[in-house]
């Protein structure tokens, strides 16, 4: 059995959905001995790690003074105070390494237009909607089966259990 399945643990709200390509501000809680600040980052999402799960993390590249910097950030943690997407990006891959050996203006992303922006928001809301649906249409359906089971007594059951193996048997 896997951690994951023991330890469930809600995503963090703050955190919108994003994809590798887009550029995001993270803003992130960071204690120096006493005090505690928030530290912001802003950079281009390279890629994203461990799947959904409590371990998923995803990785934020930037470039200062020419030299390029990588962050990796835990996609549950309670310390990322805010996520704001800033650029959506068009790409076509989910891991963007091929970024670290551009510079300049090889190095920038394409936008992503307004309607293909709105129909994949449009669509990941669908999507969203549908999974919570089918959740919860499964819960109802085990709900239901342990309320049958728990109104049929015990000797029915047994008596029916054996009328059904004597008709297979014949």
């Amino acid at each position: 059995m896997e951690a994951a399945q023991l330890f469930k643990k809600a995503p963090n709200p703050k955190i919108p959905k994003f994809n590798p390509g887009d550029t995001v501000r993270v803003n992130f809680r960071i204690r120096e001995g006493e005090r505690e600040r928030i530290q912001a980052f802003q950079g281009v999402v390279t890629r994203f790690m461990n799947g959904k799960g409590p371990a998923a993390n995803f990785t934020v590249r930037r470039i200062t003074a020419g030299i390029g910097i990588e962050r990796v950030f835990p996609l549950y943690s309670p310390l990322i105070e805010s996520l704001e997407i800033t650029r959506h990006g068009s790409v076509r891959r989910a891991k963007l390494y091929y970024l670290r050996g551009l510079q300049g203006r090889a190095a920038r992303i394409k936008e992503l237009n307004p309607a293909k922006r709105r129909r994949a928001m449009e669509a990941a809301a669908i999507a969203e909607a549908e999974a919570a649906a089918k959740a919860a249409q499964s819960a109802q359906t085990v709900e239901e089966s342990v309320d049958e089971l728990d109104e049929q007594p015990a000797e029915e059951l047994a008596e029916g259990s054996v009328d059904e193996a004597a008709e297979a048997v014949e």
